[in-house]
């Protein structure tokens, strides 16, 4: 594909990818700065990702086409969109990775901020893994960094509290990770 290479000519580099599982239902939990990032998070690792994407994109001529080319599905923002969450688990029950930005929307000031429930309540409902990545340099464009954690399984029963609990869980991963890269 040509995003690898394209990366790898601005000098990106990735750290993890050998975290993700090389079969089965998996999410991938990611910060999100640019609209580079699911090319970026997806470029390094040795399966397709499918991404939820802002209804929105789909309906733009040729782009729309392409995403579904691409993997993609669309979800209605600013609400529990159940059709969404059920091609999200449909995905992963079939053994397919899955690449989720949990904030929502792009942060416009690199800070990671908080991570819905949805992505804990996708783990919760569908049995997969987590893992969570931290994107670094795709809002400038420069040093250019993505590093995937270990994977994180959700356990408990599935309530607001145990779900918000494992999504908080997540991004503190996340952070840690951008910090331990930040420096770089």
């Amino acid at each position: 594909m040509i995003f690898p290479a394209f990366f790898r000519l601005l000098g990106a580099k990735d750290y993890g990818a050998e975290h993700l599982p090389p079969e089965g239902g998996v999410i991938v939990a990611a910060n999100h700065m640019s609209n580079w990032d699911p090319p970026f998070l997806a470029s390094f690792l040795q399966r397709p990702v499918s991404y939820m994407a802002k209804q929105e994109l789909f309906e733009i001529p040729i782009f729309g086409t392409v995403i579904r080319w691409l993997f993609a599905f669309p979800v209605r923002r600013g609400a529990a969109d159940r059709s969404a969450v059920k091609a999200a688990v449909k995905e992963l029950r079939a053994g397919r990775c899955v690449g989720i930005f949990p904030e929502g929307t792009r942060s416009k000031d690199g800070e990671v901020h908080n991570f819905g429930a949805g992505v804990a309540l996708l783990a919760s409902m569908s049995g997969a893994p987590v893992v969570p990545a931290a994107i670094l340099g795709t809002d400038k464009m420069k040093k250019l960094r993505v590093i995937y954690g270990e994977p994180m399984t959700f356990e408990g029963k599935a309530n607001r509290e145990t779900l918000d609990e494992f999504s908080k869980k997540i991004r503190e991963e996340v952070i840690k990770m951008k910090k331990m890269y930040e420096k770089e």
